[in-house]
């Protein structure tokens, strides 16, 4: 994982008191021929790939950078950004509540400890634009080792899981076991790790569970080191990353902080007008398989690309709140407050994107640049017969949550092919519909049947 941090500089004190507001993370230096360097220190997760548009694929593509530029020009001023890359969010909220990062991006859980510490701190931020988000929740998965004899989430009560405390997985994981009558703090021996420590104890065997965020759940589960025992889309309730900003960055260099949000809405254009590219980009960056990056972040991903402060978003936010609090991670939070759609506004051109359409079958054939959409998993499946397939996905048939097909749990209802990201989600299916003849089948049979 890449990272420029850049070493803190001590500053004579009447130097300091020269400097004022700048003598923070958004720096300022004087070249010999009085020239202005400013530097844009930017947070981000470069692995976490629903926040690609204000990080890796941000800073692969240069929009911001050249936006800068363009500023500088009329400004006489050279900016320079200082890209700092973090596994998680928590990190990111330290330096920007040490006045050292500039603008960062986290999730849904994340950004409201971000919001609290801030007032705390007397460093407050404001969120200002969403990356990546999904209505239904299905950006956060649990998963389990592939050959464990747990199938549902009620499989996990004394069982040790795996999550990052704090972040939008763990709400994910507190949530489902409340829903499935597990005391979420007595229920499960839970374990506080960062998600590759947490991935190689679920490998290990000390961990029975792994509850994750993007990219984690898809990684393990293509590598075959993982199945899917719950699926953050059966909560039905939206999960999002977003853009934090340091209030006092904010109001100083407000056009920067325009110009940030410029560069993330031409990286949106670019990632939905361009998925694959996009997908081969961050892959490239990361050393994430294309395929995963393309599960989450293609045509039909589990991730939707909108800056926009959704209200649906903000009310889920809202109503993360409580679970934090519960947790005593946070006292409170004011939302409203925290919330700030004017940067957003001032930059805003062209109509907003649609919320996303429900998610098709789709086929990555090897050597090309565009997949093929299906209007049935079973479609796919024909069509996947012979062909040399890269990557395969197929919509949950409940949830809509895209999974690999040679990964989903099939079922086979007359001439009908049903896919499902997990086991317990087929099984309800089946004993909802055993009338009609629904039975689970293996892969190989499902492809058959396709036929």
């Amino acid at each position: 994982m890449r990272s420029t941090r850049t070493p803190a500089r001590v500053l004579p004190l009447a130097l300091a008191a020269l400097l004022g507001p700048l003598a923070t993370g958004c720096g300022s230096a004087s070249g010999a021929d009085g020239s202005k360097t400013v530097t844009v220190t930017v947070g981000y997760q470069s692995k976490t790939i629903n926040t690609v548009t204000a990080g890796t694929l941000l800073r692969s593509l240069g929009y911001f950078e050249q936006e800068l530029a363009a500023r500088g020009k009329k400004d006489g001023v050279t900016y320079k950004v200082d890209w700092q890359d973090y596994a998680t969010g928590a990190p990111i909220t330290a330096q920007m509540t040490a006045g050292k990062i500039d603008i960062g991006s986290m999730g849904d859980f994340p950004l409201l400890i971000n919001a609290a510490r801030g007032r705390e701190l007397k460093q407050p931020t404001r969120l200002v634009s969403v990356t990546g988000y999904n209505l239904r929740g299905g950006l956060n998965t649990v998963v389990a080792a592939p050959d464990s004899p747990l199938e549902s989430l009620s499989d996990l009560r004394g069982k040790k899981v795996s999550t990052s405390v704090g972040s939008a997985a763990d709400g994910t994981l507190v949530r489902a076991l409340q829903r499935a009558g597990i005391d979420p703090a007595s229920g499960i021996q839970k374990l506080n790790q960062q998600p590759s420590v947490g991935a190689s104890a679920l490998q290990a065997g000390s961990a029975d569970a792994l509850s994750q965020f993007v990219a984690w759940p898809g990684q393990l589960a293509y590598e075959g080191k993982a199945k899917a025992l719950y699926d953050g889309a059966e909560l039905n309730v939206p999960t999002f990353h977003g853009v934090t900003v340091r209030e006092k960055f904010a109001a100083q260099r407000a056009g920067v902080l325009d110009d940030f949000l410029r560069a993330q809405r031409k990286a949106t254009d670019y990632l939905r007008t361009n998925p694959v590219a996009a997908a081969e980009s961050v892959a490239k960056e990361t050393g994430l398989p294309a395929e995963v990056v393309y599960l989450y972040n293609g045509a039909s991903g589990i991730a939707t690309f909108d800056p926009a402060l959704r209200p649906e978003l903000v009310a889920a936010l809202k109503a993360d709140v409580p679970v934090l609090k519960d947790a005593k991670l946070v006292a409170d939070v004011d939302v409203d407050a925290f919330v700030d759609p004017a940067p957003l506004q001032r930059v805003a051109t062209g109509q907003d994107y649609p919320v996303a359409a429900p998610a098709r079958a789709e086929l990555w054939r090897r050597g090309q640049a565009r997949t093929e959409s299906f209007d049935s998993p079973r479609e796919l499946l024909k069509a996947a017969k012979g062909a040399d397939v890269r990557a395969a996905y197929v919509p949950d048939a409940v949830t809509g949550t895209l999974w690999f097909a040679d990964r989903a749990v099939w079922v086979a209802e007359g001439s009908d092919l049903r896919a499902f990201v997990t086991r317990a989600g087929a099984t309800a299916y089946v004993d909802r519909h055993r009338e009609s003849g629904a039975r689970i089948v293996g892969f190989a049979e499902a492809g058959a049947l396709a036929s």
